[in-house]
């Protein structure tokens, strides 16, 4: 995102504020009742987003009222996660295999993964603390049914699967050729094609035609005495050239129905015929349940 753009647009200056903990050092100055240091957050994702309700007895975010933030209305039905309207997505791509077409064929289903076909063939991060671990496991809960995904985490690792710390721990153990198959995004090859490298490396898979939805967006802290520039900022974000330029920088796909995308960049950036999701609702009851219940199961293993 252009801040230059955004300053030279609105008079206005715009300061990042990054904390190593990340939404977590703004729960904790919530909770402590300590000034938070900004109006707004970039980046908030569904599970970010549970987890700051569940530490928090008053909200960290305040809703938007979406009909006087232009643009608004053309975000796509299936990015809006929270149903207070205290996020606008900006920002999304989808979570599923990129895989080696020289070693291993696309998977047709995650239940082939467990076949011998796929051993020792599969890398992911872990998901107790990575995105891409998180949603690959909430895929696998969603496609395989509650009572049933641990048993299929149990195949799953019977047929060799790596978990490795985070994601660019896996990224890298795919690219030193470590194993022919990674957990990863489905704008890989936007990433292949501008650095140059090998296509057959970068093939995109989605099991039973689907991937799981990554979206992302902006929150408006309940404290801010600001809201008007907030919302102008907003308001930036979901600007359809403003999506397109972000997209393209950031190596994803655009919120808002009305952005366009250059020919080459829509050519690489690949979207499942049936994205997965779960609801806020449905994550705000389960997803910790379903993530410990993964780790005392694998992660101990």
């Amino acid at each position: 995102m252009d801040k230059e753009e955004f300053e030279k647009r609105h008079d206005a200056t715009l300061e990042w504020v990054v904390h190593e903990n990340e939404l977590t050092s703004f729960v904790q100055r919530r909770k402590e009742g300590v000034d938070l240091g900004a109006d707004a957050y970039v980046g908030i994702t569904p599970e970010d987003l549970v987890q700051a309700n569940d530490a928090l007895e008053k909200s960290l975010f305040a809703p938007f009222d979406t009909g006087a933030v232009e643009n608004a209305e053309n975000v796509a039905d299936a990015y809006h996660f929270d149903p207070e309207r205290r996020i606008l997505p900006t920002g999304a791509s989808y979570v599923c295999p990129v895989y080696d077409e020289q070693a291993v064929s696309a998977p047709p289903t995650l239940e082939a993964l467990t076949g011998d076909s796929y051993r020792d063939s599969l890398l992911l991060a872990n998901p107790q603390n990575t995105t891409t671990g998180l949603l690959f496991l909430l895929w696998t809960v969603k496609q395989q049914g509650r009572d049933s995904y641990l048993d299929y985490w149990k195949r799953l690792m019977d047929n060799e699967v790596r978990v490795l710390g985070s994601w660019s721990d896996a990224y890298a153990a795919y690219s030193n050729g470590e194993a022919p198959m990674v957990v990863s995004y489905s704008t890989d090859q936007v990433y292949a094609a501008n650095e140059g490298k090998d296509m057959r490396r970068h093939q995109i898979g989605f099991p039973n035609d689907r991937g799981y939805a990554y979206v992302d967006g902006v929150g408006k802290f309940a404290t801010t005495d600001r809201d008007e520039l907030v919302r102008t900022f907003a308001e930036f974000l979901l600007d359809p050239e403003v999506q397109r330029e972000t997209a393209v920088q950031n190596v994803g796909v655009p919120t808002v129905e009305n952005a366009s995308l250059p020919e080459e960049f829509r050519r690489y950036a690949h979207v499942p015929d049936e994205p997965v999701q779960f609801s806020y609702d449905v994550l705000a009851e389960h997803v910790d349940e379903w993530r410990d219940a993964w780790a005392r199961q694998v992660a101990s293993r």
